[in-house]
């Protein structure tokens, strides 16, 4: 029997109820995920756990069609809804609370309805996967092993297991499909952090106060738990076809390599990495190690040059994820793939033994210590040898269009670059630290020293140590800052694909295959910096960082969402850490354990280009004076007739003194939620970065007044034209102009140059306005009466064209007579009044 008119329009309204429930803080939807399937592409490991997936958009559209013999019927399918969530997502989490929230709201709102009937059952229905798979956790397909977890065994251990549910296996939580998802992909780009405390919000304030570091971390764990592995090199780009005999020259040029400078072989970081597999994110499980290519080259084994070039490959990406980046081994592992993929080329290096001053990188400087091309004479090729890379000329404002042709997509080595691909490319300063960079053109080279080869248009993302910063600055972990640099690479530059993304993206889900896979290096961006003037400038609109081809574009780096916001960890300098280390490691040489505060840290901070992190350091924004010149790269060129900048007056720096401390205490006084609290958390440095941070102080201090000591007698402000100017955001173009031209103008007396000035002065009193005789006053007073007077007896009046036209003419320009003879006229009017 169908349902009745009646029960339909209960079933109806109960479902208008659910669909519109909220929580008791805040305004958003808790059936929003629940509305329709979940997506099978995205989550097809769902339909293999769920016995009969449910949604309250097909339960509404059932009850529509008259489907349901009864409403009980109606009432197991919304109870399924439910019930599912409750089993696939972990327990605890924002979707299981919402579901067990709507669940017994389903039961409430079926009791105030007798007209269909008591509730059939407040347990799992027969068809549940609670049901299905039984009370404790079955023995599924490894595909889905992480995620399947029977509720009761969960709830059965939470009382003595509440403390170590990080440590459980979580399920993943999907995402039901919607219309607005891809919208939502692209508009949380523009903007900053949400405010969580606004209506809407996706977490109530109970689930804010739960928030903690190790839980933030499992959710991204839980996350990238679902995510495809890489699935590996492609067919494109391989090695040309060599002999046998080539190929165990290569391999044996990578084991024999030496480091020239401290005489070690790099190698030695490849042959302790074990054969096993050591990560389950990597394109391969098979045993692989440095002795096993050996062998097999040797041997002869490899049917041709692109099996062992994939086998190397897979070595290099095996041994990328064997260490921590940015450190000794690392950067071993980097330089050996740099020298690789040199020797694989079209023209490998001379050799053995094989050295370069550039590590094997193309460009001869690296972030940091890398200028514009047209600062100075140099040019960006390689370099084989000779002295140091610093200042060197590699990198432009802009994309170069001369002498190439671009193209949509190269290959190399098994990897397809594209547009806005994100990838490691080999540093000539520091191996350990790959330049990161996004890919603005794809080329081939059409100069006739490299006719036909191919390379990509990159630009500089800097890392936090090849930055100039406050110490008291932090950086989030994996932070990166766009920089205005671009340069041209060659192929063998690239080390590997990976993926950056901007803050506000960063902080709600992670990049989707095949943009990004688990266990490649991501990287988060949140501001512009500017090493001219060693400036940060946070980033309000992603889509001008980015090429201005995928801008518009839906299909850029869409996310898998979390199921709430994570926030990435705030870290210390890195030069505050490195000092810190170095002050204790000198401590405990000397026997004296833990150094008092400030000891010993002057001669690590000292001795900080020994063993820097980067090419950056600790420093505050240049404050440049006006007129300086400033070469392309930011770097100021000294001033040989002025000083650098002006000495500041004590008065002034009271003034910044005060209004820092009082923007102090206005965002001290803000009121933060739980979860703001835990990512903005006050840095409480260790005793050693303590001195670190004490001694950077002090030298920073020290710097200001021996610079404002050496700009003691320039307190005269620079005229010149680029003084005016001001901060310009490309180099300026000057052109000197010709003697013959300066010398009818002020020029300084000091330097000779032109003085070019914006406005006029404002330190002088304006002009006053024109002013004339008394006997000038007079005559124009006598020519106004005389034609009025004219104009009273009617002389001119005549039939005369012209003598009318003179009249139209001199009543047009008749003028107002003055104050004074307004004044006199009256005077005599009042005379003759009385006289009368």
């Amino acid at each position: 029997m169908p349902l009745t008119p009646a029960q339909k329009a209960a079933i109806e309204e109960l479902i208008g109820i659910l669909s519109s429930a909220t929580p008791p803080r805040g305004k958003r939807l808790l059936s929003t995920m629940f509305m329709e399937l979940v997506d099978r592409s995205d989550w097809p490991e769902y339909y293999e756990v769920i016995p009969e997936p449910r949604c309250i958009k097909g339960v509404q559209a059932s009850v529509e069609k008259n489907r349901y013999k009864d409403a009980s019927a109606a009432y197991t399918d919304l109870s399924l809804v439910f019930w599912n969530a409750m089993f696939y997502n972990e327990e605890g989490s924002q979707i299981a609370s919402d579901a067990e929230t709507l669940k017994s709201m389903l039961v409430a709102e079926w009791q105030k309805r007798p007209l269909l009937g008591a509730v059939p059952r407040l347990d799992p229905p027969p068809q549940s996967a609670q049901k299905v798979h039984g009370p404790s956790e079955p023995e599924p397909a490894p595909s889905t092993s992480a995620q399947t977890r029977s509720t009761t065994a969960i709830r059965a251990n939470s009382a003595q297991a509440q403390p170590q549910r990080t440590a459980s296996t979580p399920k993943p939580t999907p995402r039901a499909a919607s219309p607005s998802s891809s919208a939502q992909d692209m508009d949380v780009d523009i903007g900053g952090s949400p405010d969580l405390d606004q209506p809407g919000s996706a977490l109530d304030a109970e689930a804010e106060a739960d928030r903690s570091a190790d839980g933030d971390e499992e959710i991204v764990r839980q996350l990238e738990r679902t995510m495809p592995r890489w699935e590996g090199f492609g067919e494109k780009g391989w090695m040309a076809e060599v002999g046998q005999d080539r190929l165990l020259e290569i391999v044996l040029a990578i084991k024999d390599h030496k480091d020239t400078a401290v005489g070690t072989r790099p190698a030695q970081s490849l042959e302790v990495i074990p054969e096993d597999s050591t990560s389950p994110n990597l394109s391969y499980q098979a045993p692989l190690s440095l002795q096993l290519i050996e062998g097999r080259a040797r041997a002869g084994s490899y049917a041709g040059a692109q099996a062992f070039d994939l086998d190397v490959m897979r070595l290099f990406e095996k041994a990328r994820r064997y260490y921590e980046p940015c450190t000794e081994p690392y950067g071993h592992v980097l330089l050996l793939q740099r020298l690789y993929q040199a020797l694989t080329s079209s023209s490998p290096p001379a050799g053995p033994p094989y050295t370069s001053s550039t590590n094997f990188a193309f460009v001869r400087a690296g972030p940091g210590n890398a200028r514009p091309l047209h600062s100075s004479g140099g040019g960006g090729g390689p370099s084989d040898g000779g002295g140091g890379n610093e200042g060197a000329a590699v990198t432009t404002f802009r994309v170069t269009t001369k002498d190439r042709r671009f193209v949509e997509e190269v290959s190399y080595k098994g990897l397809s670059v594209r547009l806005a691909d994100w990838l490691h490319v080999a540093n000539p300063d520091d191996p350990s630290r790959p330049i990161v960079g996004q890919v603005f053109k794809c080329w081939v080279s059409e100069e006739a020293s490299r006719k036909g080869q191919p390379g990509v248009t990159v630009c500089w993302y800097y890392r936090p140590e090849q930055t100039f910063h406050p110490a008291s600055r932090r950086f989030m972990e994996k932070e990166v800052f766009k920089t205005s640099h671009f340069a041209d690479h060659p192929l063998e530059d690239i080390i590997e694909k990976i993926a950056c993304q901007f803050t506000a993206r960063h902080i709600r889900g992670r990049p989707k295959a095949p943009a990004w896979h688990p266990g490649c290096p991501l990287y988060v961006c949140d501001a512009r910096y500017n090493d001219r003037e060693r400036l940060f400038v946070r980033i309000k609109n992603w889509n001008s960082c980015v090429p201005e081809e995928v801008r518009k574009s839906d299909e850029f780096m869409p996310i898998a969402h979390f199921e709430r916001l994570v926030y990435p960890r705030k870290l210390p300098s890195p030069f505050i850490v490195a000092a810190a280390a170095q002050s204790e490691a000198q401590a405990q040489e000397q026997g004296q354990g833990q150094s008092g505060p400030g000891q010993g840290l002057p001669q690590a901070l000292a001795a900080k280009d020994k063993k820097a992190p980067g090419p950056g350091g600790i420093g505050e924004s240049v404050e440049r004076p006006a007129g300086a010149e400033v070469d392309a790269a930011g770097r100021r060129k000294p001033n040989r007739t002025r000083a650098q900048a002006a000495p500041q007056q004590p008065a002034q720096q009271q003034q910044q003194i005060a209004t820092a401390q009082t923007r102090a205490a206005a965002v001290a006084a803000t009121p933060m939620t739980p979860a703001q609290q835990a990512y903005y958390q006050p840095y409480v440095p260790t005793p050693g970065a303590a001195q670190a941070l004490a001694a950077a102080q002090m030298q920073t201090q020290a710097q200001l007044q021996m610079a404002a000591a050496a700009a003691g007698a320039g307190s005269d402000r620079d005229r010149t034209m680029l003084g005016a100017a001001g901060t310009l955001s490309t180099p300026p173009v000057v052109e000197k102009l010709p003697s013959e031209t300066t010398r009818h103008f002020e020029c300084s007396p000091e330097t000779g140059e032109l003085l070019w000035f914006s406005a006029p002065p404002m330190n002088v009193p304006m002009a006053p306005g024109p002013r004339h005789s008394l006997a000038y006053l007079h005559f124009l007073a006598k020519k106004r009466k005389k034609a009025a007077a004219a104009e009273g007896n009617g002389e001119d009046e005549n039939e005369d064209d012209a003598d009318r036209d003179a009249e139209v003419k001199r009543r047009k320009t008749q003028v107002r007579p003055t104050a004074m003879e307004s004044i006199q006229a009256a005077t005599r009017e009042i005379a003759l009044e009385r006289s009368a």
